[in-house]
């Protein structure tokens, strides 16, 4: 079975293309985080989680519904991590939670996708969007022919850097950037109600048509990047950016 988070896209196609080719179920974990429920799970065949990279680490709010949810039968778990650049040591915080929830652990992929996360990097232009989609899938190719074959992803090669984006920089990101208070709507706004509807944490209301943020926020960039008038900003970070969605996967 294949299990996936996805905020604007990216994963959500890994996800699609991987069940695609492996004839696996496929299991948006979404309604469940929006509803803080755990989910009961059961495979037969190896887990395959896919999420996108927070920080250089699997999101916290997937790795929570994880920890919360029961997977039974296959004891097996590979992990499809979508980045603009890299995963940096991800697979390291990974592995240890693999073990603490008594799964196998057979690797991370690291599938460098279109950058969306706005509020630090920009993201492409629509045929600079497409070339990178189209360059990622031979990586997920080769990622579907290991699990094909039973065996492990390939373990990437850390340095220093890395464990310091991972470590220090991870959460020094979610104790003093990742908020919702700079969150704000122009006179753009068509009132459609996309933003609120595409809130994992349900920290949008819509208040005369207009949305408000809660405290609550997880930076997945799906309100900003869902919104068709482009109305939404993130303080002054965000504007004048390119706003990009991952479409889903056709085949």
């Amino acid at each position: 079975m294949i299990v996936y988070f996805s905020g604007t896209g990216n994963s959500r196609y890994c996800a699609q293309m991987m069940a695609d080719q492996l004839g696996e179920t496929l299991t948006d974990a979404f309604p469940y985080i929006r509803a803080h429920k755990a989910a009961e799970l059961q495979s037969d065949t190896p887990w395959v989680f896919v999420a996108p990279t927070y920080g250089w680490q699997l999101p916290h709010v997937f790795a929570d519904f994880l920890r919360r949810s029961s997977f039974s039968g296959s004891r097996e778990a590979y992990f499809v991590l979508t980045c603009g650049s890299d995963i940096a040591c991800a697979g390291e915080g990974i592995e240890k939670l693999c073990h603490e929830m008594g799964f196998v652990y057979r690797g991370v992929l690291e599938v460098v996708m279109p950058e969306n996360y706005i509020v630090m990097f920009r993201a492409p232009e629509e045929q600079q969007a497409h070339a990178l989609i189209e360059a990622a899938r031979p990586c997920i190719e080769s990622g579907i022919a290991c699990i094909r074959r039973g065996e492990n992803f390939p373990r990437r090669k850390t340095s220093l850097l890395d464990r310091i984006k991972s470590g220090p920089v991870n959460r020094s990101l979610y104790r003093f950037m990742i908020r919702a208070k700079p969150f704000y709507v122009t006179d753009a706004c068509i009132s459609c109600g996309k933003c609120e509807a595409a809130c994992v944490l349900h920290n949008i209301r819509l208040e005369n048509g207009k949305p408000l943020w809660g405290k609550d926020c997880t930076h997945c960039m799906a309100c900003i990047c869902c919104c068709p008038a482009h109305a939404i900003e993130y303080g002054r970070a965000t504007r004048n950016k390119v706003r990009y969605q991952c479409p889903p996967y056709q085949g």
